[in-house]
C-alpha cells in the first residue's frame, strides 16, 4: 500500500491589512481587549473586485505545486475546503479546477469550517493509500470578512475572523518513506449552534427576504465561552489520539501545528502538554482565524522559516463549528 506524503506547500493572503486599531475605528474596542482575549494584532481582509476565494485559492495553489515541483495537469484530485464559496452553487473546487486549467479531473469541497482542512487532508490520505489517485491538491481558503456583523454587538467574533488561503501537494510515496501517519476525525451536532451562522437556509420558505436580511441571520453567531470550553478538552484528546495511535510520546512531536482559533487556546494545550515554543507554531498575531484556511497557511509559512525540516513529526489539530474536531500526525 503506499502512503501520502506533502510534497509542497503554499499560502495567499490579501494585501489588505486592518489592524485592531483599524477595528476600533468601527467599533467600541481597543488593540489591549483584542489582544488579550484573542492574541491578534492584525489580519487580513479582502479587497472587493480584487480579492476571491478562487483567485486566493489559485495563488496559493501555485506556489505549493512550484514548490512541490509538480505540475497543473499532474494533479488527479482536487479536495477543496471552505465555508465561504465565491458562489452558493456549484462548489470552489470546481472553479478553482477551472482557472489552473486541469481539464476534467475530479473536485470535491468540504464544509467542516475550522477542522475543514484536516478532514480534506484525511479524505485525500485515503485516495492515495487505496491507489486511486497519485497526486491531489488540497485547499483551504476563506474570504469570511464580509459576513461578519461589525457594529458593538458583533465585536467579540468579528475581531477575531480573517481571509486568505492555503494549499499542500499531496503525493503517493512508497510505504517505507515519510508521510501521513494517521488521520482522526471527530463531531458533535448537538452543539452546533453554538458557533454557527442560519442563513441563507434552504429549510426556509422564502430562501432570502427582507425580513431575513433585518434579522440578522446572515452574520456569524458564536458563544465564545462555550467554544473555549470545549475546545481545550478536544483539542487535548484529538492531539493523544494521534500518539497513542502511533505509539508514540508527545516528547516525539517536532512542531505542532494548530488550528489558529485563538492564542490563547494554542497557549493553554502547549501548557498542558509542557511543549517548548520552538515546538508550537502560531501565526494568529498576524493573520487572524482563517478558519479552513489557518492550518495550511501555517504549514507554508513555517516551512518558509525554517521550523519545519526533512523527517520532522508534525502534529495538526483543529476544533471548530459543528462542533468538529481533527488531528494527524505526520513525518515531513
Amino acid at each position: 500500500m503506499k502512503k501520502s506524503r506533502i510534497l509542497g506547500v503554499g499560502h495567499y493572503v490579501p494585501e489588505r491589512v486592518v489592524t485592531n486599531d483599524d477595528l476600533a475605528k468601527m467599533m467600541d474596542t481597543n488593540n489591549e481587549w483584542i489582544v488579550e482575549r484573542t492574541g491578534i494584532r492584525e489580519r487580513h481582509w479582502f479587497t472587493p473586485g480584487v480579492d476571491t476565494v478562487t483567485s486566493m485559492s489559485k495563488n496559493a495553489s501555485e506556489m505549493a505545486l512550484k514548490r512541490a515541483g509538480v505540475l497543473a495537469s499532474e494533479i488527479d484530485f482536487i479536495v477543496f475546503a471552505t465555508i465561504t464559496p465565491d458562489y452558493f452553487i456549484p462548489g470552489n473546487g470546481v472553479l478553482l479546477q477551472r482557472e489552473l486549467g486541469m481539464g476534467t479531473i475530479g473536485a470535491l469541497d468540504i464544509r467542516n469550517a475550522c477542522s475543514g482542512f484536516i478532514y480534506a487532508l484525511s479524505i485525500a490520505d485515503q485516495f492515495i493509500k487505496t491507489g486511486m489517485y497519485k497526486r491531489i491538491l488540497v485547499v483551504g481558503a476563506e474570504i469570511q470578512s464580509s459576513a461578519l456583523d461589525k457594529s458593538d454587538e458583533g465585536r467579540s467574533s468579528s475581531v477575531i475572523f480573517a481571509d486568505g488561503a492555503g494549499a499542500i501537494v499531496l503525493g503517493a510515496v512508497e510505504s517505507d518513506q515519510p508521510g501521513i501517519l494517521s488521520t482522526h476525525l471527530h463531531a458533535q451536532g448537538e452543539y452546533a449552534e453554538e458557533l454557527y451562522c442560519s442563513d441563507p437556509g434552504s429549510s426556509r420558505e422564502v430562501r432570502i427576504s427582507q425580513e431575513l436580511i433585518d434579522s440578522g441571520n446572515f452574520n456569524l453567531k458564536m458563544n465564545g465561552n462555550a467554544v473555549f470550553k470545549h475546545a481545550v478538552v478536544r483539542f487535548m484528546e484529538v492531539i493523544k489520539e494521534a500518539l497513542n495511535a502511533n505509539h508514540l510520546d508527545k516528547s516525539a512531536i517536532d512542531l505542532l501545528v494548530p488550528h489558529q482559533a485563538n492564542l490563547r487556546i494554542s497557549q493553554y494545550i502547549q501548557q498542558k502538554m509542557g511543549l517548548p515554543d520552538e515546538k508550537v507554531f502560531n501565526n494568529i498575531m498576524h493573520m487572524g482565524n482563517t478558519t479552513a484556511a489557518t492550518i495550511p497557511i501555517a504549514l507554508s509559512e513555517a516551512w518558509e522559516q525554517g521550523r519545519i525540516k526533512e523527517g520532522d513529526l508534525i502534529c495538526l489539530a483543529a476544533f471548530g463549528s459543528g462542533f468538529t474536531w481533527a488531528s494527524a500526525l505526520l513525518n515531513w
